[in-house]
């Protein structure tokens, strides 16, 4: 009922016009007809008389005889006549009010059929129509540009795919082609070349993965297995899998999450998620800093954040989350990634109806995941962790 309420007040200009226009007609057809009543009698009735008195060289009695024998006893069919006149006239002037209504219609529909980017202007008691095609147009426009944009991301992968494997793959058929050409190579110096290849074939399948997940996750529907997901114990063993890293860069990892904290979410994509932060955390953090991660619940969702040392200049921080972004293309290639983390991270929190944001104050870097959470369990206490637990 609202809804057509809306709409009724929509048109109410437009018929607010015809009404006073065909109101307007109506009245001058009842004015004229009246006129012309009136007009068949006193002084212009008289000049009738005169004219057929001066045409016929008739005398003034005469002249009053024929008009009313002639005119005044068929007054009713003239005054029908006259009707008649007007009444096409007013049915023509009508047609053009409508017609000229659908042609500013028309017009607005061809200009959005061609896809036009000029705005829809039409008169104003059509504006309501105007503002509909508008958002129409916009909608489109805007399904478009997505259209496109989907179509280059396709186009980039294949572009990023073929120049990311290339550099692995050139150097694993380097080496094994230098063991397959120099049968004199000492035995340490086979085995470098061994491993080195061996190194590149790995980074290459991680690149292949990637590109394969974050496929998956871009042009794919995928399901969520979600569950209830015990969240310090999840921070607890992804800190226990990340520990070689970390000891590597004589970093720690602090945890500060309420033990009895839950969350509902997929347990293995959502480990993908906080395992992919922490490791761009642990590649472009300070040496030996400290990464600190902390949660709590608000009322319908969880905040997870995770705070490292570094700095991220504020006109990165929206593209750190695009497909093959690197902020340091030399510090990527050293740890093998292919600048996909945080765009896999993204996609998989934005699956289960939350968001992924980052912040940096020019001192420390700090990524937040907001997780939609139905009425559960509250956290109470805290358990802080210091080191990798």
């Amino acid at each position: 009922m609202s809804g057509k309420r809306v709409n009724a007040r929509e048109y109410q200009k437009l018929l607010n016009k015809l009404f006073l226009q065909i109101t307007g007609l109506l009245v001058g057809a009842v004015v004229l007809v009246l006129g012309v009543r009136v007009a068949f009698r006193g002084q212009f009735a008289n000049g009738i008389v005169r004219i057929i008195c001066l045409f016929g060289n008739l005398d003034w009695e005469e002249g009053r005889l024929i008009y009313w024998c002639y005119i005044q006893d068929n007054l009713f069919y003239i005054l029908g006549v006259v009707i008649v006149i007007f009444f096409l006239i007013l049915l023509r002037l009508a047609m053009m009010l409508f017609t000229r209504y659908f042609d500013q219609i028309i017009s607005g529909v061809d200009q959005l059929s061609q896809e036009s980017d000029q705005p829809i202007q039409m008169c104003p008691e059509l504006g309501f129509m105007a503002d509909k095609l508008t958002e129409v147009q916009t909608k489109l426009r805007i399904r478009t540009q997505q259209a496109q944009a989907a179509e280059q991301r396709k186009n980039d992968l294949v572009v990023y795919l073929a120049h990311d494997i290339k550099t692995p793959l050139t150097s694993v058929i380097g080496y094994l082609s230098l063991l397959n050409e120099d049968k004199s190579l000492f035995r340490e110096q086979m085995a470098r070349y061994i491993r080195i290849a061996l190194e590149k074939a790995y980074r290459l399948e991680t690149l292949i993965n990637e590109f394969f997940e974050i496929t998956r996750y871009r042009f794919q529907s995928v399901p969520l297995q979600l569950e209830d997901v015990d969240l310090c114990y999840m921070m607890v063993q992804i800190s226990d899998e990340l520990y070689p890293k970390l000891m590597e860069r004589g970093k720690t990892m602090e945890l500060e999450v309420p033990e009895d904290l839950h969350i509902r979410a997929d347990s293995d994509k959502m480990a993908r998620v906080f395992n992919n932060i922490l490791k761009n955390a642990i590649a472009y953090s300070e040496p030996a800093s400290p990464i600190r991660v902390s949660a709590h619940a608000e009322p319908g969702r969880v905040l997870i954040r995770f705070t490292n040392r570094g700095a991220i200049p504020q006109d990165r921080l929206d593209d750190i989350f695009e497909k093959f972004y690197r902020l340091d293309a030399a510090r990527s290639s050293a740890t093998g990634g292919a600048g996909l983390g945080l765009a896999i991270a993204r996609d998989i929190v934005r699956l289960h109806g939350g968001e992924v944001t980052a912040r940096s104050d020019g001192e420390n870097t700090v990524f937040t995941v907001v997780l939609p959470q139905p009425q559960s369990n509250q956290p109470q206490k805290g358990v802080n962790s210091r080191g990798t637990t």
